[in-house]
């Protein structure tokens, strides 16, 4: 099983990206999970021309899209921002939906640490429902979530989990993705009709 891992901020120093790397290392006997910056992207701008946008798109952004296609399940790991999601990591979705929608019925695992103690809980409610609009369509598997609050003190030096129960926590839910992984893919391989992707504008 193949995943990318998206770190869903800009900065140099953060617990989502701990996490995310913990979780490469953590189930790396099980899985091969690929990490993937986004803090290098160009900010999304739409343009008039939808043929203009479909050839030119950036080589950055390009190198995201064509690592979604090839993994079998997608993790984003958000902070929060003023209840939301940090602002690149909007636009990063905004070049997957106006582009290719490679993201359309991809297995999505939301995972998320803030130093609060509420652990990214709205801005993970925030890309829940970004991911579920039209033009992304992400199958993201019910009632799961894993919120690490408190996080600046929740790694050791090695950058593993200290607490014994959030590494169970992970463990089950990462575990129920990888299932829930493979009964999308075997739901999908049975669909008589496949969904078209199209361009579109939102001026529209």
């Amino acid at each position: 099983m193949n995943y990318l891992a998206i770190v869903g901020t800009n900065s140099d120093v953060s617990t989502n990206r701990t996490l995310l790397q913990f979780m490469q290392k953590h189930f790396a006997s099980e899985v091969q999970i690929d990490l993937f910056e986004i803090k290098d992207l160009p900010a999304f701008i739409e343009k008039d021309d939808l043929e203009e946008a479909e050839v030119d798109i950036p080589v950055k952004v390009q190198d995201l899209l064509d690592q979604i296609s090839k993994a079998e399940g997608i993790i984003i790991a958000t902070p929060e921002y003023d209840h939301a999601i940090p602002a690149v990591l909007k636009s990063a979705l905004e070049w997957i939906s106006y582009t290719t929608q490679t993201l359309k019925d991809k297995p999505v695992l939301i995972v998320g640490a803030s130093h609060g103690s509420l652990g990214s809980s709205r801005a993970q409610a925030h890309l829940r429902q970004i991911l579920d609009s039209p033009e992304l369509g992400a199958r993201m598997m019910p009632s799961s979530e894993f919120l690490l609050g408190k996080s600046q003190s929740a790694f050791d030096n090695s950058g593993s989990l200290i607490s014994a129960e959030k590494v169970a926590e992970l463990e089950e839910i990462f575990r129920e993705f990888v299932l829930f992984t493979e009964i999308t893919t075997e739901l999908l391989s049975k669909r008589t009709l496949k969904k078209k992707t199209k361009k579109f504008s939102w001026q529209e």
